[in-house]
C-alpha cells in the first residue's frame, strides 16, 4: 500500500469517526495511534504517543491557556460583564441601533477578556439579546449581531484557538495574538458601521432608547462608565507590561488572571460559588485543549513520517499545476466547507499537519496565515445550512426566533466577514504590521 493512499485512509477514517459523533481528540489521537502501530510496530506507536506528550508539556507558552480562561470566567460569573453592558445600554442608547453597536463594543471586549467566541455568545443571548428584544429591535438583526460578534473571540488577543495554532505551526503566541489586533478591529468597526447604514436605512430596525431609560445624574453616568471600563483596564494591566516588553507571555497573562480575581474581590463578588465556577470550568476547557493538541501532535506526526505534504504539495504545484494563490483559495474554501459540521478546533488539528507545511512551502507568511484561518473559520462557523453558530443561537435564543430567522440575519455580516478577508489576503500588512513594529522595536 502507498503512502499516499495511506494517508487518505486515515483522513477518511478520521472524518468518519466525528460524522459519528466521537470527541474530537479521541478520535484523531485513535487514527494516529492505530496507524503509528500498524506502520512501525509497538515501539514507534508507543514512543509517538509518549513524544507528543513531552513535546506539550515543554511548551512554555501553554502556561497562558488556563491563565486567561480563568480571568474571563471570573469577570463573566463575578457579573463584571453586566456592568459593561449597562455602560453602553445608557451612553450609546440615544443612537440609532446605539444598542447593537453597544453589543459590538460589548462582544470585542468579552474576547478580550476570554478568548473564546461559545463565552461571548452565551454573554450576548443572556444579557444583550432580551434588552435588545424588549426595546423593539429587530430580531433579526440582532442575532446576527450577537452571533457575528462573538466570532471576534477566536481572532481579539487572548485568542485560544492562536495559541493551538501556534503550538501546531511552530510559531510564536505573541506575534500571532498581535496580528490578530487590527483585523479583529477593522471587522468590528465594518460590522458597527452595516448598523449604522442600516439604521439610517431604515431607523425602525434599530430605534432609540426612551429619554426616561436614558435621563440619569451625571455622576451615575460616570459610575456606571467606570464599572463598565473595568475590563478594559484590567486588559491594559496586563498587555501593556507584555508589549512593552517588561513582561513575558506567561506573566502578562498571570497579570491578568490575578488582576481580574483581585477586581472581583473588591467589588464583593468573588463569592465561593463564583470562584468554584471559575476554577472547575477553566480546569475543564484546558484539559480539553491539551488532549486535543496531544490528539494533533501524534497525527501530524504520522503524516510527516509518510510524506504526505510533500505529495500534496507535488500534487497542486506539479500535476495541476495550481498557483500558489490558487492552492491558498482552495484551501480557504475547503475550510468553509468543514465549517458546517465541525467547529474551530476540529478544523485546524485535522488539516494543520497538511496545510502549515504546505503554506510554508508555497512561500506564505505563517503568521498571516494564522489570521486568514481564524477569519475562514468565523465565516464557516455562520454559514449555513450547518453553521456551528447557528445552531448554538438557536438553543440560546427565546421561542419567538426560529432557525429561519437566524439563517436570514446572518447573511449581510457574513458577506461583511468575506469582505474583510479580502482585505486581510491582498494587504497583508494588516496582519504582519503590528507584530513586525512591536517585536522589531530597537
Amino acid at each position: 500500500m502507498s503512502y499516499e493512499l495511506i494517508a487518505t485512509l486515515m483522513f477518511s477514517t478520521l472524518m468518519l469517526m466525528l460524522l459519528t459523533g466521537q470527541r474530537v481528540f479521541g478520535a484523531i489521537g485513535f487514527v494516529a495511534v492505530v496507524a503509528a502501530l500498524l506502520l512501525w510496530g509497538d515501539r514507534g506507536g508507543f514512543d509517538l504517543g509518549f513524544s507528543a506528550a513531552m513535546k506539550l508539556m515543554k511548551w512554555y507558552p501553554l502556561l497562558t491557556l488556563p491563565m486567561f480562561i480563568f480571568m474571563g470566567y471570573v469577570l463573566s460569573e463575578s457579573k463584571i460583564a453586566d456592568d459593561l453592558y449597562k455602560m453602553f445600554h445608557v451612553w450609546m442608547g440615544g443612537l440609532r441601533g446605539g444598542l447593537a453597536i453597544g453589543t459590538i463594543g460589548l462582544m470585542v471586549l468579552i474576547s478580550a477578556m476570554n478568548g473564546l467566541s461559545v463565552a461571548g455568545m452565551a454573554i450576548g443571548s443572556t444579557i444583550a439579546l432580551p434588552e435588545l428584544l424588549k426595546r423593539g429591535y429587530d430580531k433579526r438583526m440582532v442575532t446576527g449581531v450577537i452571533q457575528a460578534g462573538s466570532s471576534l473571540g477566536i481572532l481579539v488577543p487572548p485568542s485560544v484557538v492562536l495559541v493551538l495554532y501556534a503550538m501546531i505551526a511552530r510559531q510564536p503566541v505573541g506575534q500571532l495574538w498581535l496580528a490578530g489586533v487590527v483585523p479583529g478591529l477593522m471587522m468590528a468597526g465594518l460590522f458597527i458601521l452595516y448598523i449604522v447604514v442600516r439604521c439610517r436605512i431604515n431607523p425602525a430596525l434599530g430605534p432609540v432608547l426612551r429619554s426616561e431609560e436614558r435621563d440619569m445624574p451625571r455622576a451615575e453616568k460616570l459610575r456606571l462608565l467606570r464599572s463598565g471600563l473595568l475590563p478594559v483596564v484590567i486588559f491594559a494591566t496586563m498587555m501593556v507590561p507584555f508589549v512593552n516588553g517588561w513582561t513575558s507571555l506567561v506573566e502578562s497573562s498571570a497579570i491578568g488572571a490575578l488582576t481580574a480575581f483581585l477586581a472581583a474581590v473588591l467589588k464583593g463578588r468573588m463569592t465561593r460559588e463564583v470562584f468554584e465556577n471559575s476554577v472547575r470550568n477553566t480546569l475543564g476547557i484546558t484539559c480539553m485543549f491539551m488532549w486535543i493538541i496531544l490528539a494533533a501532535l501524534a497525527f501530524g506526526a504520522v503524516f510527516d513520517g509518510l510524506g504526505a505534504v510533500k505529495a500534496i504539495e507535488t500534487l497542486f504545484t506539479d500535476r495541476l499545476s495550481l498557483s500558489p494563490w490558487m492552492i491558498l483559495i482552495l484551501m480557504q474554501l475547503s475550510f468553509i466547507l468543514m465549517g458546517t459540521f465541525l467547529d474551530d478546533t476540529a478544523m485546524l488539528v485535522i488539516v494543520a499537519p497538511l496545510y502549515v507545511p504546505l503554506v510554508d512551502a508555497l512561500g506564505f507568511d505563517l503568521i498571516w496565515y494564522g489570521i486568514l484561518y481564524t477569519i475562514t473559520t468565523q465565516i464557516a462557523y455562520m454559514t449555513p445550512p450547518f453553521g456551528y453558530n447557528l445552531f448554538l443561537m438557536r438553543a440560546m435564543a427565546p421561542p419567538e426566533i426560529s432557525l429561519r430567522d437566524i439563517y436570514s440575519s446572518i447573511t449581510p455580516f457574513v458577506l461583511v466577514m468575506v469582505l474583510a478577508l479580502i482585505l486581510v489576503m491582498v494587504f497583508p500588512g494588516l496582519a504582519t504590521w503590528l507584530p513586525e513594529y512591536i517585536y522589531n522595536k530597537p
